[in-house]
């Protein structure tokens, strides 16, 4: 027993425990996921997949759902922090809920930044200048929280440890990519086609670069939010596509019926192919 428990009265011992707890409650809600995917090809299909999905479902929920941009950011947020308390409060776990999260966080996104260009008016380059100081402060943050971390943690490779700072991260990151999306495809002029053409290029080149210099965070989120970019204007011009033959609010819930589906498809079949993989290698590992 520690002496600052011996010597404090009943009550502040209850303050004290009380305090514990909560501090313990907070560690186990701070803790990364307990499944999580790797980060190789598949990985990167279904982040564009899950861009364009979550894309499209904010647009569906701020229009024809009629949550509109303010209302729609605080259910789905509810929803989104039910999915990170099941995970940690389930005997049992699965990687789908890191999926839900990452497109729950994707809808949000679209909410807040079309919240900030088409309600609040702020301007298109202030904005994305802004986002961008914000990403670096909080990688700049953590580069000084893993440096006084102890030598044992400092080399670890933790892109996808999903701590609080990730998913702050992950939804500036889409807030950011969907204001970028919007910008080339708006204000510069290009339009949905022309934007998801363009967008491929700089995509395979930021993920080629994250592995080239060893996937670490600042390569993680710039590939991150080029594919959030991409994944933007994909979303949109498959709407798009959908409108020439049926309503704007059609189009949105066929495009996110379809992004949905490619994304829980590509998920099924990575994750069936690594158990495959994992069962051939079981064999010439005896």
């Amino acid at each position: 027993m520690s002496d600052d428990w011996k010597r404090a009265a009943p009550g502040a011992r209850r303050g004290l425990a009380a305090a514990r707890a909560s501090g313990q409650r907070w560690g186990q809600v701070n803790a990364p996921m307990r499944k999580l995917p790797a980060i190789d090809a598949g990985y990167w299909v279904a982040i564009v997949a899950a861009s364009m999905c979550g894309t499209n479902a904010g647009d569906l929920a701020a229009g024809p759902l009629g949550l509109g941009h303010i209302r729609g950011i605080l259910p789905i947020g509810a929803i989104f922090l039910g999915i990170i308390w099941a995970e940690k409060a389930l005997s049992w776990t699965t990687v789908a809920f890191y999926w839900l999260a990452i497109i729950l966080l994707r809808t949000m996104a679209t909410n807040v930044a079309d919240l900030a260009a088409h309600e609040l008016k702020l301007p298109h380059i202030a904005f994305l200048l802004l986002l961008v100081a914000f990403m670096a402060a909080m990688l700049w943050a953590d580069q000084l929280r893993r440096e006084r971390a102890p030598a044992s943690d400092q080399g670890r490779p933790d892109a996808l440890a999903t701590h609080w700072s990730y998913w702050v991260l992950m939804l500036a990151a889409g807030v950011l990519g969907t204001a970028l999306g919007d910008w080339l495809a708006e204000d510069v002029g290009l339009g949905v086609y022309w934007s998801s053409m363009i967008g491929f290029p700089f995509f395979a080149c930021a993920v080629w670069a994250a592995y080239r210099f060893g996937l670490g965070k600042p390569w993680y989120w710039l590939a991150i939010v080029t594919c959030r970019t991409w994944g933007t204007d994909l979303g949109d011009m498959v709407v798009v596509m959908f409108r020439s033959v049926a309503s704007k609010p059609a189009a949105l819930w066929i495009s996110t019926a379809l992004t949905g589906a490619l994304l829980a498809g590509v998920i099924a079949l990575w994750t069936f192919r690594n158990r495959a993989v994992e069962v051939e290698a079981a064999p010439e590992a005896g």
